[in-house]
C-alpha cells in the first residue's frame, strides 16, 4: 500500500462526503492512503465551525 499526497479538492470531497456519510470505497480507500490525517482533521474542523456559524446566523435571521 503506497502513500500518497491528496489535492486539496480530494479532502475537501473526502470531509464532505464524511459529513454526510456517503463515500465510495473506492474513495475511502484512496483518503486511508494518505500520508496524513492532518488536513482532514483540520478541515472537518474548519467545515463544522462554518455549518455552526451559518446555522447560527439563520437563526438569528429568523428568529428577532
Amino acid at each position: 500500500m503506497s502513500h500518497t499526497k491528496a489535492s486539496t479538492w480530494q479532502i475537501i470531497k473526502a470531509v464532505l462526503g464524511a459529513f454526510i456519510g456517503v463515500q465510495s470505497e473506492k474513495q475511502r480507500l484512496q483518503d486511508f492512503q494518505s500520508d496524513s490525517a492532518v488536513p482532514y482533521i483540520i478541515t472537518g474542523i474548519l467545515m463544522a465551525a462554518l455549518f455552526v456559524s451559518v446555522l447560527l446566523l439563520i437563526v438569528s435571521f429568523v428568529v428577532p
